[in-house]
C-alpha cells in the first residue's frame, strides 16, 4: 500500500464524534473503537456506533475519513447489530484509565488517552494505535473536552509536555483468564527484560494482576522473576496459582531459592506443589527442606559443576557446554574423587588460560575453603568476606561435596538483614 500522508488524532476526540452514512446523513455517534488482536494488534478494525436503533458495528473498511466526524461509504442497513464484543479489545473500556506495563521505562503506568495514527492511501484509510498518553496532556484533554472549545483547548495542550509510550512498548494486563485467551494477550515484551526489572514491575501490581502476568510468562522467565521479588510477594503469587502451574515455575527456580520459598508456605500447600513436581525435582526439594534456612545447607545450591579429579581442561570446557544450572555457580569447577570427596577448586579464569590437555588438578586454587552444612549464616558470610569468595562449597562430615553457596546467596542474605 502506498502511504501518501499521515495525521494524528486522539481517542477522546473520536469518542462521541458524529457518524455519517454514504449520503452525508447523520446517523449516530461513536461509542467505542475496537481492535481485533488476533488479526492485528494495532489496527482499528471496527467502530461501535450508537444509533436510534441500538448499537451498530461499522467495519473500518467502510470508513472514508475521521476528520470532522466519521464519514462512511456504507448505508446504515449494512451496519450489523453490536450484540457483543466477542474477541474484541475496546479502547475506552479496556485501555483508558487502565494500568499497563511500560516495558521501555520498566514501570507500571495509567493510560489517560490514546494517540491514533491515520494513514491515507489512494484507496482507503487505516487507523492504528501509535502511542498511549500517560501524562497530564491526555488528562487535561479529557477533563476539558466539551467544556472548552477545541480551538481554545489546543494552545493549552501544546504547553503541556507529552508523556507518550509507543504502542510497541506496551504490555496489557488482563485479569480474566478467558479474555486473555480470546484476546491472545501475552507478555512477550515483558519477558525480554532482566528478571530484576520484571520483579520491580510485578511488585507495583495488585495481587490479581500479578497472577495474570505470571499465568502468561514462560516458566523459566517467571521463575527468574519470582526469585527477585520480596518474600511476601513470592508467597502471595505462588498461593494464587494452581498447584500445577506453581510446580512448573518452582522447578525452574534455583534449588536453594525454591526451597526457601516452599519453606515459607504452609505444609499443605507445599505438599500440593511437591506432588505436581517431577520425581527427581521433588526428592531434591524434600532433602533441602530438611535443612534450617539460616544455615549453609539452607542457603546452598545443589546445581554445581564438579568433575573427576583426573579431568583435563578440555573435559571442563565440554562440561560447561552441557551444564544447565545457573550462571552464578559456574565461576568455579570443583574436583571430586570416586566417592564424591572434595579434592580441589578450579577458578574459571584459570580454565580460560589453560591448554586443553592441562590437568585440572594443576589449576586448583589454594587454600581450599569449605564449610559444614550446619554452619551459620554469620560464619558463611565471614568466609566470603575473608577469602573474597565467589562460591563456597558445602561438605558433610566425610568431606563429601553436597552443594555450594554463591555470592548471590550472600547478597540476598545481607539484603534481608538491612
Amino acid at each position: 500500500m502506498l502511504k501518501l500522508a499521515m495525521s494524528m488524532v486522539a481517542l477522546t476526540e473520536l469518542l462521541g464524534a458524529p457518524v455519517f452514512d454514504s449520503t452525508g446523513k447523520h446517523h449516530g455517534r461513536v461509542r467505542e473503537l475496537a481492535l481485533t488482536p488476533q488479526e492485528d494488534r494495532a489496527r482499528i478494525s471496527t467502530f461501535i456506533v450508537r444509533t436510534r436503533e441500538g448499537n451498530r458495528l461499522v467495519p473500518f473498511q467502510a470508513v472514508q475519513s475521521v476528520n470532522g466526524g466519521i464519514h462512511t461509504t456504507s448505508a446504515p442497513a449494512d451496519w450489523a447489530p453490536a450484540d457483543g464484543a466477542e474477541g474484541m479489545f475496546l479502547l475506552e473500556r479496556d485501555l483508558l484509565d487502565q494500568q499497563v506495563i511500560d516495558v521501555h521505562g520498566r514501570k507500571v503506568v495509567r493510560v489517560n488517552d490514546v494517540d491514533l495514527h491515520q494513514e491515507f492511501s489512494e484507496n482507503h484509510t487505516v487507523l492504528k494505535i501509535g502511542s498511549v498518553d500517560v501524562g497530564m496532556r491526555g488528562a487535561v484533554r479529557r477533563l476539558l473536552k466539551g467544556v472548552v472549545p477545541h480551538t481554545a483547548l489546543q494552545p493549552l495542550l501544546r504547553q503541556l509536555p507529552p508523556r507518550m509510550i509507543p504502542w510497541d512498548f506496551v504490555d496489557l494486563i488482563e485479569t480474566d483468564p478467558a479474555r486473555r485467551v480470546k484476546l491472545k494477550i501475552s507478555h512477550e515484551r515483558l519477558a525480554k527484560l532482566h528478571p530484576a526489572d520484571i520483579a520491580d514491575i510485578i511488585e507495583e501490581l495488585a495481587p490479581d494482576e500479578r497472577e495474570a502476568v505470571f499465568q502468561t510468562l514462560d516458566e523459566e522467565v517467571a521463575a527468574g522473576a519470582l526469585e527477585e521479588v520480596e518474600p511476601k510477594v513470592q508467597k502471595s503469587i505462588v498461593e494464587s496459582l494452581d498447584s500445577e502451574r506453581a510446580a512448573e515455575i518452582v522447578e525452574e527456580m534455583e534449588p536453594d531459592a525454591a526451597a526457601d520459598l516452599l519453606a515459607d508456605l504452609g505444609e499443605e500447600r507445599t505438599s500440593e506443589i511437591l506432588q505436581e513436581m517431577e520425581p527427581e525435582g521433588r526428592q531434591e526439594m524434600e532433602e533441602l527442606l530438611e535443612f534450617k534456612e539460616n544455615t549453609a545447607a539452607g542457603r546452598m545450591n545443589t546445581e554445581f559443576l564438579s568433575l573427576w579429579v583426573n579431568a583435563s581442561a578440555h573435559d571442563a570446557v565440554e562440561a560447561l557446554r552441557q551444564f544447565e544450572g545457573g550462571v552464578e555457580t559456574v565461576n568455579t569447577i570443583y574436583l571430586v574423587d570416586s566417592k564424591g570427596i572434595l579434592v580441589g577448586a578450579v577458578p574459571l579464569i584459570k580454565l580460560v588460560l589453560a591448554q586443553p590437555e592441562d590437568p585440572l588438578l594443576s589449576l586448583t586454587q589454594e587454600p581450599l575453603i569449605s564449610c559444614h552444612p550446619d554452619a551459620g549464616e554469620k560464619e558463611v558470610a565471614e568466609l566470603f568476606d575473608k577469602y573474597n569468595l565467589q562460591t563456597l562449597p558445602v561438605v558433610d562430615d566425610i568431606n563429601k561435596l553436597t552443594g555450594v553457596v554463591t555470592s548471590d546467596d550472600i547478597i540476598s542474605l545481607l539484603r534481608e538483614k538491612l
